[in-house]
């Protein structure tokens, strides 16, 4: 392993975390410029910032170095980037007292890179938007990948810069889209990035504010879960409700797919067996529980529960509609 060129760019990796974070700092100027959470921004980014020029003055390479990167490198560097993400990540919410401890913070953000979803918060609605906003954005930024983003964004590792994509992305096979992995990475945000707007604008066509449309974007679309309400999707309108589960559906899909789509390749979701499989496991689940409900509530009642509840169980995404302390 090629220590100097894994803490290098594990180092740019925490750079580019710790300047994202102008976007929640960005909500917690607009609540509360005296607040805690805008010093706890501040800190965290600071912090980030020193610590990621050290490790490069400390690890310091040459251009051409970034060549050598190989599969136990890229395995590394993925690992320890996920590890120092999560540790600065945590540090807003522990330093503006959103929990009780550090632990609680890492486990906070841990779950929100990892897209798991699972939470230590009780009562999501008493936190400031600043922070509610950056634990949404850990979703986001980590259901197609930071590193794969970085990918995007640093054309010197040349071709080497496979072994990144393949220690970053999920499954047994890392697919390309273009012979470059640098262009497979741009397209694939790309895509990311357009079922993004195109939910947020949906959302605020329905009745969301701007805050509430892209906190609830970034929990779908990275199938993660995290709201900014208690009642989670329930506290929101039928429209929305709707919105959530065409997006959560997508969100769930492959992305191969949609960017061929986007391209008029139309064809390529009915060719894909691994689509057609995950379409009509879902269509024959929803239709199985709108029967089971459909004698307790009207047909598009119980049609759109049935659906949302399949779609989000079955994609991982984790939004409700329903108490289920109530089944």
């Amino acid at each position: 392993m090629h220590k100097k060129l894994v803490f290098n760019i594990v180092a740019r990796n925490l750079l580019f975390a710790s300047l994202v974070m102008l976007l929640p700092l960005a909500w917690a100027l607009k609540d509360d410029c005296g607040g805690t959470e805008v010093g706890a921004f501040l800190v965290t980014m600071t912090l980030g910032i020193v610590t990621s020029l050290a490790l490069r003055m400390i690890f310091k390479i040459q251009p051409a170095e970034f060549q050598k990167v190989n599969v136990k490198d890229g395995l590394a560097i993925v690992g320890f980037s996920w590890v120092f993400l999560s540790l600065f990540g945590a540090l807003p919410f522990y330093f503006s007292h959103t929990v009780a401890t550090f632990t609680d913070a890492f486990f906070e953000t841990v779950s929100g890179f990892t897209t798991t979803g699972a939470t230590v918060l009780t009562d999501i609605e008493v936190h400031s938007r600043g922070i509610l906003f950056w634990r949404s954005l850990t979703h986001w930024l980590g259901g197609m990948g930071i590193i794969v983003l970085y990918l995007a964004l640093l054309p010197a590792l040349g071709g080497n810069a496979f072994q990144l994509y393949k220690a970053e992305a999920p499954g047994i096979t890392a697919e390309r889209l273009q012979p470059r992995i640098k262009e497979t990475a741009k397209v694939l945000w790309l895509v990311y990035f357009l079922l993004s707007a195109a939910e947020t604008g949906l959302l605020m066509f329905g009745g969301m504010s701007l805050f509430d449309a892209l906190c609830h974007t970034f929990g779908t679309m990275a199938t993660g879960g995290f709201s900014t309400r208690n009642a989670s999707i329930g506290a929101f309108s039928p429209f929305i409700q709707c919105v959530v589960i065409f997006f959560m559906f997508m969100a769930g899909a492959n992305f191969m797919l949609h960017f061929q789509a986007l391209r008029g390749n139309w064809r390529g979701y009915a060719r894909s067996e691994e689509f057609r499989s995950y379409f009509f496991t879902i269509l024959g689940l929803v239709v199985f529980f709108f029967l089971m409900l459909r004698g307790r509530a009207s047909w598009a009642v119980a049609l759109r529960m049935a659906a949302f509840q399949v779609v989000s169980i079955f994609t991982t995404t984790g939004y409700v509609t329903a108490d289920f302390d109530l089944c």
